[in-house]
């Protein structure tokens, strides 16, 4: 799938035009040429986006379809628009598209220049037949050996973006949505946070109720944090019992507040841990926002670093709670001596 680019699937059939083209021009070439929708740029550079959806959603809400009519498509399309470089590969745009619940992608080149469309029926279908030539080489290799067959096997599984046991994304799709999300940040100034979150005292649940129980536990866990979020909002898991929640358009103080609300919420659950001094499985958090005093840091992991950085503290507090990053290097060098708590 790696090999599979956007550029060979997207259509150079497109309708692009200038922020001060009226609604009515757009209505009358997406008419005439059937498209679902219309790609608005500045500089041969998409800058937003129209859909049949849209133009629908504005005639039903609006007193004055008439006046409507003669609006600038700049007052009314959806911006910033989240595009795909045509050389990102499919399991990226896949990743991406999943990310953003949107049905048309812009394609770009290297210089953000306007080149093709893609939508997600181009990317599913693609998908498709990918697992679909994958499922064959895995019938022909039965009578190989085992050696091709288990390489076989991990090539279909490198194809899923989700972890087999939580139902969540798994760590190869949470770093492409976050490098995707962090070129936006970068680009648009979107601020976006994450809340790493880790299991207290997970090790010591394994080694007595056994890893099958534990397996519930994790998956337990990750149904009580996705029935707490936006849907906006993404769930990935980071490693181990180690939980990554990615929140567009959240600053740090409105990423704590739902870190809280995720660490008590789990309190409540009162799932039972014997070896646990709060006699119940608990969550500790780490909160990071990718802008630190207005200074948007430079690589996506720096942000999952500060979180890191939070979590730790949170646990050397006292686990059960939350922290905010930055964390002052003071805070944890007493307690790094002292080894990383589980």
């Amino acid at each position: 799938m790696q090999n599979i680019l956007v550029k060979m699937l997207m259509s150079e059939q497109i309708i692009s035009l200038p922020q001060d083209t009226c609604i009515r021009s757009v209505l009358d070439q997406m008419t005439v040429k059937n498209y679902s929708c219309v790609i608005i740029v500045e500089n041969q550079r998409p800058v937003g986006i129209i859909t049949e959806r849209d133009i629908v959603r504005m005639l039903q809400s609006s007193e004055d379809p008439a006046n409507l009519y003669q609006l600038s498509v700049a007052r009314v399309m959806s911006s910033p628009i989240t595009s795909l470089n045509q050389n990102q590969s499919l399991f990226d745009a896949l990743v991406i598209s999943r990310a953003n619940n949107i049905r048309h992608f812009p394609v770009v080149d290297d210089t953000d220049k306007l080149v093709g469309l893609v939508t997600t029926s181009d990317l599913a279908n693609a998908h498709f037949h990918v697992i679909e030539k994958q499922s064959e080489i895995i019938q022909q290799s039965v009578a190989l050996k085992t050696k091709e067959l288990a390489k076989a096997n991990e090539e279909l599984l490198a194809l899923s973006l989700m972890d087999h046991l939580t139902g969540i994304g798994n760590r190869r799709a949470m770093e492409v949505d976050l490098r995707h999300t962090h070129a936006a940040a970068q680009r648009y100034r979107q601020i976006y946070s994450v809340i790493l979150m880790d299991l207290d005292y997970f090790k010591l649940f394994n080694d007595h109720y056994g890893h099958g129980a534990g397996d519930e536990a994790l998956q337990a866990v990750a149904n009580h944090i996705k029935v707490s979020i936006r849907k906006s909002d993404r769930l990935y898991r980071y490693g181990g019992e180690e939980i990554l929640l990615l929140l567009p358009s959240t600053d740090v103080s409105q990423a704590n507040i739902l870190a809280e609300k995720l660490v008590k919420g789990l309190e409540n659950e009162s799932i039972y841990h014997y070896q646990s001094p709060f006699k119940r499985l608990t969550l500790s958090a780490g909160v990071a926002c990718v802008s630190n005093n207005g200074v948007i840091y430079q690589h996506w992991e720096e942000t999952v670093e500060q979180a890191d950085q939070a979590l730790y503290l949170a646990k050397t507090n006292g686990r059960n709670q939350t922290a905010i990053a930055p964390v002052e290097k003071y805070s944890l060098s007493a307690n790094k001596l002292q080894g990383a708590p589980q």
